[in-house]
């Protein structure tokens, strides 16, 4: 989704993003890494060649090894249809309970995420946006999204066929190198119009124009697999928070982190104990039960035959069994 996004930590963090629905996350598509362990060994390593490290580096992070190189499953994909349509923070009730009927029914071709942000024109204006890509026939797609984008309707319609970078790097001036960060994040156990009325709630207070929260969509090829088949455990059909503090002073530094840990207490009923490992801040070492679910015995065990004394820790740390 940022196109920045170096590809090794997105993909053995998971890696979802805007085909996640047709093609699945970037680790369903990763046919073998050539990974560096503690031990100085340089391995190349798939389905058939150490296949319990595979698994392992298919969502579990960076605690098994450097990963040199990666190769994936490719798909040949020119135009899309994408953009985002914007609407007043105002109507974000009224948006988010139409994006949720929307995306429980959608196709495998269609990615659509929620946002709250501001206006990018400087005039303070907070909206609540819908950024999307459909993968499919063109006029299917059209087809598909055109209940979307007549709903509201929307102040801001930027939906158009596009070739595929361009949507891949469509929010990238969102996220300007050299800014601070502080993110946290949660998958919600439900989407209803008072997890939204929260959601406005916290951006109506947010302290810096730079931040965000996002809701993602997991559906489609990505949910079908099983929780167990990767260390990525997070199938099940949803929608993942993100709340992205962003800011440029270091004296606004409280403030801002402050807003984030209060936006994710303000929607703890509406959350459940699950993590995406890519966004876990660093104060989140207590979380790797939520980041790894039912595959931490399992990536315990492995840690401890490639890497006995943890040398890659500076990370979401998954200690030896």
């Amino acid at each position: 989704m940022i196109s920045t996004t170096g590809v090794s930590g997105l993909t053995l963090g998971g890696g979802l993003g805007w085909l996640m629905g047709k093609y699945g996350m970037a680790i369903d598509n990763l046919r073998a890494v050539e990974v560096v362990t503690a031990d100085g060994a340089v391995r190349i390593v798939d389905d058939e060649h150490e296949p319990d490290l595979f698994w392992a580096l298919r969502g579990g992070g960076g605690n098994f090894g450097v990963a040199a190189s990666l190769e994936f499953e490719t798909h040949p994909l020119d135009t899309v249809l994408g953009g985002l349509l914007a609407h007043p923070l105002s109507a974000a009730v009224d948006v988010v309970s139409r994006y949720r009927q929307f995306t429980t029914t959608m196709s495998d071709d269609a990615s659509v995420f929620c946002g709250f942000v501001h206006a990018p024109d400087g005039s303070g204006a907070k909206l609540c946006v819908l950024p999307l890509c459909h993968a499919g026939v063109i006029d299917e797609a059209e087809a598909e999204l055109r209940p979307l984008r007549e709903f509201g309707p929307p102040v801001m319609d930027m939906v158009a066929p596009m070739p595929y970078p361009a949507v891949n790097t469509m929010l990238d001036a969102g996220f300007p190198r050299g800014a601070l960060n502080y993110w946290r994040s949660a998958f919600l156990t439900e989407l209803s119009d008072a997890a939204a009325s929260a959601l406005v709630e916290a951006y109506e207070v947010v302290p810096s124009p730079m931040s965000a929260i996002l809701l993602e969509n997991f559906h489609g090829a990505a949910c079908r697999i099983a929780p167990t088949a990767t260390a990525f455990p997070h199938r099940t059909p949803g929608y993942n928070l993100l709340v992205a503090g962003q800011w440029q002073d270091p004296a606004d530094t409280a403030v801002n982190v402050q807003w984030v840990r209060d936006t994710l207490a303000a929607l703890a009923p509406y959350t459940g104990p699950r993590t995406y490992m890519n966004y876990a801040a660093e104060d989140e070492a207590d979380r790797v039960d939520a980041a790894f679910g039912p595959n931490v015995d399992r990536l315990r065990d492995i840690k401890r035959q490639y890497d006995p004394d943890n040398l890659f820790r500076l990370n979401l740390n998954i200690p030896p069994s």
